[in-house]
């Protein structure tokens, strides 16, 4: 079982000069119990944390998804602009990429990327330049922040492509969100919650998108509950349809007598990255057993004990897939003689402890971001230029590092990182000393 205790003190860490919190984690097994000690200074996974949804409100609350909806109607429909109790936000997206901007940059600071939120009337005046009248169905509720009297929604705009240049001449412009996920400073609550929602708003679009109709009976589907369901609008089925979520099982195998882990690399990978092995869960399967399946398909290894680490949304997927569900495990290998599933895998190997420690010393993470933050100003102004993120998980010497991990947005990375400095001890100078991609308190 896993259980989190928070530490009475926190640390100040000089490369991100932030507080941050620092948990530890402590996991009995079913043989023995030890103290692990997590490795990366976060507050939650990547996409996980939305400030936006901590819980939702009772229908009869103003901020509630029915009756938010009802007042933007109202809105909508009234031109004489009357005062209201609650004020609206809008993200726009095109082809899964939300609008965003880019402040702060200068030749001694990394510039901050940030959403790109409009009111309402904006939103219904870009819409209306283009020919386009705006409708309360084709947003999409995303929450509120009570504190503020404001409203958060989301819409598609992929079908107006006359709004990219007019957004343009506002330093506004739509990102690839994978791109975002990189340009953020893991460091920095607010863009780490941004990042969240945009996460949350790409996997309710997407889903929108390839839900258009019934699949018992073929109906056109509607829009329900501001856009968190849909419902057919065959009389005779009117089946509702909820959000689609794939759990995909993500496990480090461990070698316990050896003290090594079994990493792998895809085709599709960027040079030189290894990572965790994944897998979709099968109907009628529990999570444990799909860790021992996943394994022993793609790899040959046969695995015991499965332990249950953490979970990250991931938004980023393909279309068809608008939000997996990583479920991390470290599971301990019975077995160590490998055969690779070459049709899965490019390759699997297992790694020792030095070897993968050099590897989290060696990835300059916090470069990769800086350049990928770098990225999104040059677009945001209408100047984007190539890059290849994988050039910048170098050795300090200019040398292109043997190999490297996912950064600190993957779950891959908390995995393996937690893993490699699990007996560093629970001291605030032992956790200091590690590097400074490899900092975290899920």
């Amino acid at each position: 079982m896993v259980k989190l205790s928070l530490l009475s003190s926190s640390t100040h860490l000089l490369s991100f000069c932030r507080k941050l919190t620092v948990q530890t984690l402590t996991r009995r097994s079913l043989c023995s119990s030890s103290t692990t000690t997590m490795s990366i200074y976060l507050q939650s996974h990547a996409f996980a944390g939305n400030p936006l949804i901590p819980k939702t409100p009772k229908s009869s609350d103003p901020f509630s998804p029915t009756q938010a909806y009802e007042t933007l109607k109202t809105q909508l429909l009234d031109n004489t602009h009357l005062p209201s109790s609650l004020s609206f936000k809008v993200l726009p997206f095109r082809k899964g990429r939300p609008l965003a901007s880019s402040t702060g940059g200068t030749s001694d600071s990394t510039p901050n990327w940030h959403l790109g939120w409009i009111s309402l009337s904006e939103c219904k005046g870009l819409l209306a330049n283009s020919g386009v009248e705006l409708s309360g169905e084709s947003l999409v509720y995303l929450g509120s922040r009570s504190e503020d009297d404001v409203v958060y929604w989301a819409i598609d705009v992929s079908g107006e492509s006359s709004l990219v240049p007019e957004l343009g001449s506002k330093q506004l412009c739509f990102v690839e969100l994978r791109t975002l996920m990189v340009a953020t400073d893991w460091a920095d609550a607010r863009a780490m919650g941004e990042l969240a929602i945009a996460g949350h708003a790409r996997a309710l679009l997407e889903w929108h998108n390839i839900s258009l109709f019934c699949g018992h009976c073929g109906g056109k589907t509607v829009s329900k509950e501001a856009g968190r369901r849909k419902q057919c609008s065959n009389e005779l089925c009117r089946k509702r349809v909820y959000p689609r979520v794939d759990p995909v099982v993500i496990m480090l195998v461990i070698d316990r007598e050896n003290d090594r882990v079994l990493l792998s690399r895809q085709s599709r990978f960027v040079p030189r990255m290894w990572s965790c092995l994944a897998g979709f869960i099968e109907p009628g399967e529990s999570l444990e057993e799909a860790v021992r399946r996943e394994t022993w398909e793609e790899t040959g290894i046969e695995v015991g004990e499965v332990v249950y680490h953490s979970s990250q949304p991931w938004p980023v997927g393909p279309n068809s897939m608008p939000c997996q569900l990583m479920v991390g495990f470290y599971a301990y290998a019975k077995s160590l003689e490998l055969n690779v599933d070459k049709e899965e895998l490019e390759d699997a190997e297992w790694h020792s402890r030095e070897d993968v420690k050099k590897a989290l010393a060696y990835a300059e993470y916090r470069k990769a971001q800086q350049t990928a933050a770098s990225k999104v100003e040059q677009m945001c102004k209408g100047v984007e230029k190539g890059q290849n993120f994988s050039a910048d998980f170098n050795v300090e010497s200019g040398e292109l590092a043997p190999m490297f991990i996912p950064g600190p947005f993957a779950i891959a990375h908390h995995l393996i990182s937690s893993w490699v400095y699990q007996d560093a001890g629970d001291s605030v100078a032992a956790r200091l000393k590690q590097p400074s991609g490899s900092t975290s308190n899920l």
